[in-house]
């Protein structure tokens, strides 16, 4: 440590100390203890023009010596809290206490005499094989119980392991820009050490504390730390004290790195354990996140059905312990004794059991399993298809997006930017002049102008493949003007290596409110030049000159403008192209020093020195991604700062904007104007008479990309409500990012602001991706949608079995141990099936919507079901009319007109319920073909009417009423009957007709009157639940009826020879 310590002359210890303080405090003691910053940097071996020198020795000493970057991740749960977490799931719970009770009463064996005097319920243990074996249901049911907790935690343990890869991933791709051996590189952020020279810029998140060297206008957002919104101005004079976790707002700096993550000594960082010990009730006033559109449907749909299944569950043993108490002691008349208390217990605990795996069962537990499973699969999924998806909500609620907000550059356009057409020296070139063609005194001005007004952190590379194009590193349209230098056969390295990034006398970096970048040198004689660059229609009005051949300053009155903004800007802007302006100004020391903080008189009076048009081409894939968006029934709106002519034009090429479509364009500043009333207030009445026509706003500041993004939100206009994704890049796009429902980041030419604020990060920043991310979203919804409707199938036929057959047998003829089985397959393996489906480009037909059922919506498989059951029963009703095996069950249909009347009433209300009934009765209309099929089912009822009455009845014997055949036959009355139709005139037909009728009648009311008299046909019998079958119950001995008057009414002679066969 003594060796480290002499190597670097500046201890652990000294740099917590001098970190510990803040403002002028600071100053002071950087300069009494160390003279500045430049010597504190050569305390720590280390140059802040040249950086490190990057040797692996060097870097390993460091972090020995002041620690490293990087902060050890929370320690994961352990698979037995997991296990102990799945345990505390409370029917899993009552079912283990249950089966422990159940388990001991299991081996209470109580003598012969006492189980018989304790009266023999259905569903006890009746024989001493079964008693023997009782142990085991009870064993089953932990067994089963600690299976679903192991594949529950499992489970758990391998989504907590997913997600730890996630973080890891996010975290290994951040990197951060510092300078070693001279060069100015990106390393990863866990490899910054104590002594680097970092590169700070708009929008980046600082990876650890440092004191600046150099700033740009800097002002950094310490509310993290401090909770203070306010941003901070930092210089090196006033505040050089930089914090890690804060983000750069404005400006950009150059500082060096004095604390690690391992060693950060900010006071907020060390006073957090002590705030939340001490308050510990502030974390209960934080506000509730609100649930996602799916995490609010499956918790409203969980408690329905659990609501339903508890019903249910309590119903059955109520039925059950009710059952018991009739049947032992009403019917047995067993008499209550203390000896039976075992043998009744176990009787109850059997009924709680049977209770509680219907409840169970009914519960869909295996859901958040199913969610979870779905997300984690698609996450994983969604990371080929470029999009890195922080909160795994956003999966889901991109399924539901009804419009999305997007950026122009980079996002449609592929952000390679190139000048492309210029005005300059007076003439306005649609192709790239070459330099002979610029006057010597502009082509000198316009190059060092861009050299040195683009920040130093953009540059153009050479190509990384032979023969490739220039890689563009940095913001892009500064690339665009740096190569546009080379094209004029100028290096701007040359001036950078002039006029180094140190001897910037003063920057005014770009942001929203500006629209401008503006650099200030000091001349040698004490007099100033600034170079300023933005957006053209803005800096020109503030041009009050412009540069002509040969150099020639001209004066450029407001008409000038007027016609260059006509003629060139418009005309730029029409065919897509980005305008951007070019300029200058001089102080002379006669004027004196500048107030430098009066920007509007600084940023005024400027000479013109170009005009530039840039193109970035629309992506090929994005006009078909919209195409798609719009097929799905979502409305792609584009939010951009570029000026309204180029906005409309790319709008047109991406097809935002069809030729001849009357949806709004405008500009920020108009739609400001449109939406607050006279008193300066916004108004949601006003927004919505704007947002649901605008296609593209133009123009625009993130406050009013945040103002359309809430106003679109708490819209109440249309039906349902919107569902809006953004995309953003800058810093200031945070507050709009965290607005919408799903926030998107660009991954390259994105803030770290933006992406801390964003939901899902696209790494390759392009349009077709978020596309991709709505496939995935609906996909979810298919998924969960798929595995409800078959666990809600499982779950009503498991259920009603589990309690008819508890009602009906006093036991469930699913046993606890089978319905938890059929409750692993429901959950697990269901959910790891129907939750790994790949989405098709079919998701992308269908409309969105939040409100839409998560259960399967309305259709054709669906309405065919209800229709075909429907004229079944039609037709069914057909064959009920013949009742006494006649083939032609139309015959007479004509002469009953009501009975033709409600047949045709039928058929008519069913065709308007599944055409028009819609909604209301959860049908589609259906093409005349799908009619044809559902009418031929339907027609299958005649068929299988005649095939049942091809029966012969001497098959259905057991069918034949009490009494019924027990007379001897008279077979004159058959030769009666058996006449042939030659010898049967019509008056002896209908003759033979209203007697049989008149028979049946007096059969009927003999039957009716012998019930009235207390005298069951069956008496005597014993009961059909003691048979095993129907075949035992017919060939029983006792099957037998005792030919008495007084109990079955008897059938005359002359009726049972004119009965026909049934």
């Amino acid at each position: 440590m003594a060796n480290h310590q002499m190597h670097f002359s500046c201890s652990l210890q000294d740099l917590r100390s001098l970190m510990e303080l803040r403002g002028e405090e600071a100053v002071t003691m950087i300069k009494e203890k160390y003279g500045d910053v430049n010597a504190l940097c050569a305390r720590l071996r280390t140059s802040p023009v040249n950086g490190l020198n990057g040797t692996t020795e060097d870097i390993v000493k460091r972090r020995e010596e002041f620690g490293q970057n990087h902060i050890p991740p929370q320690k994961p749960k352990t698979f037995v809290e997991l296990v102990w977490e799945a345990l505390q799931d409370v029917t899993l719970v009552v079912l283990m206490l249950a089966a422990i009770f159940s388990l001991g009463l299991s081996f209470y064996h109580p003598p012969t005499h006492i189980r018989q005097n304790c009266g023999k319920a259905s569903g006890g243990v009746e024989d001493e094989g079964e008693a023997a074996a009782g142990w085991i249901e009870g064993t089953a049911i932990l067994l089963s119980v600690v299976c679903v907790v192991l594949v529950t935690a499992f489970n758990d343990w391998s989504k907590e392991k997913q997600f730890r890869g996630l973080q890891s991933r996010i975290e290994h791709d951040q990197k951060f820009t510092v300078v070693r051996v001279g060069q100015v590189i990106q390393v990863n952020v866990s490899e910054i050490v104590v002594g680097d020279i970092a590169q700070a810029k708009y929008g980046d998140l600082l990876p650890a504390d440092g004191i600046l060297i150099q700033a740009n206008d800097l002002k950094i957002d310490e509310s993290s730390l401090t909770g203070e919104s306010d941003h901070v101005k930092k210089s090196v004079n006033k505040d050089p004290m930089l914090l890690s976790g804060t983000h750069v707002m404005e400006g950009s700096c150059k500082f060096l790195v004095t604390a690690v993550e391992k060693t950060q000594v900010s006071p907020m960082v060390e006073m957090q354990p002590l705030n939340e010990e001490k308050e510990p009730d502030e974390k209960k006033t934080l506000p509730k996140k609100e649930k996602s559109v799916l995490q609010g449907k499956l918790c409203k749909m969980a408690m329905q059905i659990g609501k339903a299944g508890l019903i249910v569950a309590i119903l059955t043993v109520t039925i059950l312990i009710i059952r018991f108490l009739i049947s032992t002691f009403l019917i047995e008349r067993v008499p209550w004794a203390h000896a039976c208390l075992p043998i009744y217990g176990q009787f109850l605990v059997k009924f709680f059991i049977i209770g509680v795996t219907v409840l169970v069962v009914a519960v869909p537990e295996g859901l958040p399993l199913a969610v979870t499973i779905s997300l984690a699969y698609s996450v994983k999924k969604m990371m080929k298809d470029h999009n890195l998806v922080r909160h795994l909500d956003a999966c889901e609620t991109m399924g539901n997006a009804t419009a999305i907000c997007s950026d122009k550059t980079g996002t449609l356009t592929m952000n390679r930017m190139t000048v492309v057409q210029t005005y300059i020296a007076g003439r306005y070139y649609k192709k790239l002049p070459k330099p002979d063609q610029i006057p010597a005194p502009i082509l000198d001005l316009l190059v060092q102008g861009i050299g040195v007004n683009c920040a130093y952190t953009s540059k153009i590379m050479p190509p990384e493949k032979e023969g490739g194009l220039a890689c563009q590193v940095g913001n892009k349209t500064e690339c665009a003007l740096l190569g546009f230098s080379l094209d004029l056969h100028r290096d701007y390295q040359t001036i950078r290596s002039k006029i180094p990034e140190e001897k910037l006398f003063k920057v005014y970096t770009f942001n929203s409110a500006r629209k401008s970048m503006s650099t200030v040198l000091k001349n040698h004689d004490g007099s100033y030049r600034m170079y300023s660059k933005g957006a053209s229609e803005i800096l020109l009005r503030k041009c009050c000159k412009i540069l002509i051949e040969p150099g020639k300053v001209k004066a450029f009155k407001r008409q000038d403008q007027d016609n260059l903004v006509k003629k060139v800007v418009e005309s730029m802007a029409s065919e897509g192209l980005r305008t951007i302006c070019l300029a200058y100004r001089d102080f002379p020391t006669t004027d004196g020093e500048p107030n430098w903080e009066d920007e509007a008189h600084i940023l005024s009076d400027l000479t013109c020195i170009a005009l530039v048009g840039i193109e970035d081409p629309v992506r090929p894939e994005v006009p078909e991604a919209i195409r798609q968006c719009q097929r799905a029934g979502i409305t792609v709106r584009m939010v951009t700062g570029d000026n309204i002519a180029t906005a409309r034009a790319i709008a047109i090429k991406c097809g935002i904007l069809q030729p001849g479509d009357d949806f709004l364009c405008m500009e920020g500043k108009e739609f400001n104007h449109r939406i607050h009333n006279r008193r300066g207030e916004i108004k949601q009445e006003l927004i919505d008479k704007i947002w649901p026509n605008l296609r593209v706003l133009a123009r625009s500041s993130p406050t009013d990309k945040h103002t359309l993004v809430k106003g679109m939100i708490d819209s109440t206009v249309l039906e349902e409500r919107q569902v809006v994704a953004v995309t953003g890049d800058g810093t200031n796009d945070g507050p709009a990012l965290k607005k919408a429902d799903v926030g998107f980041a660009m991954g390259i030419a994105g803030t770290d602001v933006a992406k801390e604020a964003s939901d899902i990060i696209l790494t390759d920043d392009n349009f077709r991706s978020i596309v991709k991310a709505v496939m995935w979203g609906r996909n979810v919804y298919d998924s969960i949608a798929k595995f409800l409707q078959f666990q809600l199938t499982v779950n009503v036929v498991a259920v009603l079995v589990a309690f008819m057959g508890a009602c009906i047998t006093q036991d469930s003829p699913l046993k606890a141990v089978q319905m938890l089985w059929v409750n692993l397959i429901m959950d697990t393996f269901a959910a790891l099936a129907l939750a790994t489906e790949q989405p098709t480009e079919e998701l992308l037909l269908r409309k969105p919507g939040r409100d839409a059922p998560l259960h399967a919506p309305s259709s054709e498989h669906y309405t065919i079901v209800f229709n075909v059951f429907v004229l079944m029963q039609i037709f069914n009703e057909i064959n009920a009319r013949k009742i006494h095996g006649e083939r032609n069950v139309f015959e007479g249909i004509y002469n009953n007109l009501i009975f033709c009347c409600i047949i045709l009433g039928t058929i008519f209300t069913q065709i308007i319920i599944i055409q028009f009934g819609g909604k209301p009765f959860s049908c589609v209309g259906l093409t005349i073909d799908q009619w044809l099929w559902c009418t031929f089912l339907g027609f299958g009822t005649l068929l299988w009417g005649q095939l049942v009455t091809s029966v012969p009845t001497s098959w259905l014997k057991f069918l034949r009423l009490p009494g019924e055949g027990t007379q001897q036959e008279n077979p004159e009355g058959e030769m009666e009957e058996t006449k042939t139709r030659e010898e049967i005139n019509h008056a002896e037909k209908e003759e033979m007709k209203r007697k049989r009728w008149l028979r049946s009648y007096n059969r009927m009311t003999r039957v009716m009157d012998a019930f009235r008299h207390n005298v069951s046909p069956r008496k005597g019998l014993e009961k059909p639940e003691s048979r095993n079958s129907i075949h035992s119950f017919i060939s029983n001995p006792e099957f037998c009826i005792k030919d008495s008057a007084a109990q079955v009414p008897m059938i005359v002679k002359d009726d049972a020879a004119n009965d026909e066969v049934v």
